[in-house]
């Protein structure tokens, strides 16, 4: 077969793989939000967490599944996220004016850019914005002025998501889309917004899809699905309501053990099913939940260099076509292999190096 043919073959083998790596179960049962804290932790893993758009499409087909309570509650102390699931905010990583963020005359607990430089802002104004598209790594700038969550529903419904993240802010292509924007303050929001939300199973997921209206109500600290369309509001939290819960039936595993990239396919072969294969972002976060409880910086991944065909790929025979390497690191290089920081960001290492590593069961 002809190295082309080949290629053609695995490419049209990418979107028909995916795997979700934990469940959700309706209980249609009415309880407070502590209730089904317990309930869902006795019965499953915890209350549902929601980490993207296609777990929001999950808890609402069918949609009289709605009107229910997740595992999102307020605490008492604020953070800073980022709108793009899977991207972690990281103090060393900004680029905030002089004195931001200052909290301005009133909560300005979401961020516009001007001239490259960040400024908190208050959500409920109305800005310019820029989304971000990920299958093409483009970016849009769009000059209808919307509030911050309007602006997040947009991108969402037309691209990606709010542009976010440090790497994404220092792209040449987004320098160059945000030059070419008509604005009459050329502040323009950007997806870095911050609350006081902390999911019930302590995942640092900073995906939120409150409605466009939706405002903090001191006393409503406890969120709910509302509506087919899946965008949440909150509720005071001893209110019964049907509720969901999550299980995970442990289909990737950490394994504790330094070993080579080929004595780690091995082994995840010869004990369950194969080193991990990560085909979306969706599969990424939970795969770097895993990576953060390594005993050494990096794990490997089912996923090496073949120099004879000059490209990587899965061990289950696909090409990557999701990636999230970190600068430069996807260079051809024989004899490498792919691992995953803790950070979640991927590197590619020799072989011959000894990592703990992550089995797909």
């Amino acid at each position: 077969m002809q190295w082309s043919l080949f290629v053609l073959i695995l490419m049209g083998q990418c979107s028909f793989f995916t795997c979700d790596l934990y469940e959700y179960h309706f209980i249609q049962e009415e309880k407070s939000w502590e209730e089904a804290q317990s309930y869902c932790r006795e019965n499953y893993t915890d209350l549902a967490t929601v980490s993207d758009m296609r777990d929001v499409k999950r808890l609402t087909n069918p949609p009289q599944t709605t009107d229910a309570w997740i595992g999102l509650r307020s605490i008492s102390r604020m953070s800073w996220h980022w709108s793009l699931p899977g991207v972690e905010f990281k103090e060393s990583e900004t680029e905030w004016e002089t004195g931001q963020p200052d909290n301005g005359v009133t909560e300005a607990n979401c961020v516009v850019i001007k001239e490259q430089k960040w400024h908190d802002w208050p959500c409920k104004n109305d800005r310019g914005f820029i989304c971000y598209n990920e299958p093409n790594q483009t970016y849009h700038s769009i000059v209808e002025t919307k509030n911050w969550l309007e602006a997040q529903s947009y991108c969402r419904e037309h691209h990606t998501d709010l542009v976010s993240g440090f790497k994404q802010m220092n792209s040449t292509q987004f320098k160059e889309t945000i030059e070419t924007v008509s604005n009459p303050d050329n502040y323009l929001w950007i997806g870095l917004f911050r609350d006081t939300w902390s999911w019930s199973d302590g995942k640092n997921f900073s995906f939120r899809h409150w409605e466009d209206s939706f405002e903090d109500v001191p006393s409503k600290t406890c969120a709910v699905t509302t509506k087919p369309n899946g965008k949440w509001s909150s509720d005071t939290c001893t209110n019964k309501k049907p509720f969901y819960c999550y299980d995970v039936p442990d289909k990737v595993i950490l394994i504790k053990e330094k070993k080579t990239w080929d004595e780690a396919l091995t082994y995840c072969r010869e004990n369950h099913r194969d080193l991990v294969s990560i085909t979306d972002s969706h599969q990424q976060r939970w795969v770097q939940e895993r990576a953060k409880m390594a005993d050494t910086e990096f794990v490997w991944l089912g996923m090496r260099y073949t120099c004879t065909l000059d490209l990587w790929l899965w061990v289950i025979d696909r090409l990557v076509c999701y990636d999230h390497w970190a600068t430069d690191q996807m260079d051809e290089q024989c004899g490498m292999a792919g691992v995953m920081e803790r950070d979640g960001e991927w590197y590619k290492k020799p072989d011959h190096k000894k990592f703990n590593f992550i089995c797909a069961k």
